[in-house]
């Protein structure tokens, strides 16, 4: 995968999971304990998403500081995350010539999409892929993008292709 995948996600995510700090406040619906739902913008913060948006505000506003260090640009002025993601996103052709650099954005952004599709309630994304594994011949190769690995999913086999660069025996 590339950064670009991961960034343009966080775009499409982030304000989705800032509704979901306080959906009744936006008009969602919340149960009351015991069953039944209940109208009104009484609804408590939920922490694990108000954490999940503390982590990705502070992740971005460092990777593009980061970044721009990096590619000896001035600093910018503050702007909501999806600005600077679309900032960064800006900058991808230029942080592509430098493989430390790329490799450090990539993994970062795609750190706060799993943060964020997992804070949204979202299973890990698994992709299927052509061919077959290498170690039980079946077709059961699968890529999970938020570990950057590929592994065969036939449970007798379970054998990892790809992690991190590497194929385990």
């Amino acid at each position: 995968m590339n950064p670009a995948v991961w960034i343009s996600s966080l775009l499409r995510r982030y304000p989705e999971l800032v509704a979901e700090l306080a959906p009744a406040a936006h008009g969602g619906l919340r149960e009351r304990r015991g069953g039944g739902p209940v109208g009104g913008t009484t609804l408590p913060v939920r922490l694990h998403v108000s954490d999940a948006l503390r982590d990705i505000n502070d992740g971005v506003v460092e990777l593009e500081e980061a970044v721009r260090e990096r590619l000896g640009l001035r600093p910018v002025p503050a702007a909501p995350v999806p600005v600077r993601l679309r900032r960064i996103a800006g900058l991808l052709e230029r942080v592509a010539a430098d493989p430390v650099l790329a490799a450090h954005v990539e993994d970062e952004a795609r750190r706060m999409a799993a943060r964020c599709a997992r804070a949204l309630g979202d299973p890990e994304q698994m992709v299927r892929l052509a061919g077959r594994c290498p170690a039980c011949d079946s077709v059961s190769l699968r890529a999970f993008p938020e570990r950057a690995e590929v592994r065969c999913v036939n449970p007798p086999c379970g054998h990892v292709v790809e992690s991190g660069g590497k194929e385990s025996p």
